[in-house]
């Protein structure tokens, strides 16, 4: 026989599985990228979220705007409507002051007067008379003065010329007055 061994002479060596280490390695590199994926698509979501919000924000933002907006103009349409219509009620009031009593004259002004000032009223525009009140300029325009009597004070409407208007608290026209001195 010879000295070289045979096949079955030969012991085993332990192996090194190759696969197994290759298999983890490529496991650790999958994990790592699938991790780099999910962030970056988490980020995506992220800033997608963030873009939703601010439209979503931007558009309330409009729409409050608008609104506003339409109420303001619609409240500037009623101030100038008011504002030219509040001269004839002025005449309609003349004309009633020296009216016959009880005339079909007096009674048809009356009637337009009344409807006009009811159209004002559903507008939100209110009339005020400051007769007895203390003089106030952003309320009042004085037309003239007049010595104060016992009665009244210095600085008080003591008669009114022409009513005053004003709609949601701000004034149309100031109500013209004679004003104790």
């Amino acid at each position: 026989m010879t000295d070289e061994p045979t096949v079955e002479e030969v012991e085993p060596t332990e192996e090194v599985d190759s696969t197994d280490s290759t298999e983890e390695a490529s496991g650790e590199d999958v994990a790592e990228d699938l991790d780099a994926i999910l962030a970056d698509v988490k980020r995506e979501r992220d800033e997608y979220l963030d873009l939703a919000r601010r439209a979503k924000a931007d558009f309330e933002n409009y729409r409050k705007r608008a609104s506003r907006e339409t109420a303001e103009a619609e409240a500037r349409g009623k101030a100038a409507l008011a504002r030219e219509l509040v001269p004839s009620i002025d005449n309609l009031e003349r004309a009633l002051a020296v009216a016959e009593d009880g005339s079909e004259v007096a009674r048809g002004v009356a009637l337009v007067h009344g409807e006009l000032q009811a159209t004002l009223a559903r507008a939100g525009v209110e009339s005020y008379d400051p007769a007895g009140e203390a003089f106030d300029p952003a309320l009042h325009e004085a037309i003239s003065t007049q010595p104060a009597d016992g009665e009244l004070g210095a600085g008080t409407v003591v008669e009114t010329l022409e009513r005053g208007y004003r709609l949601a608290g701000r004034v149309l026209r100031p109500a013209r007055v004679i004003v104790s001195e």
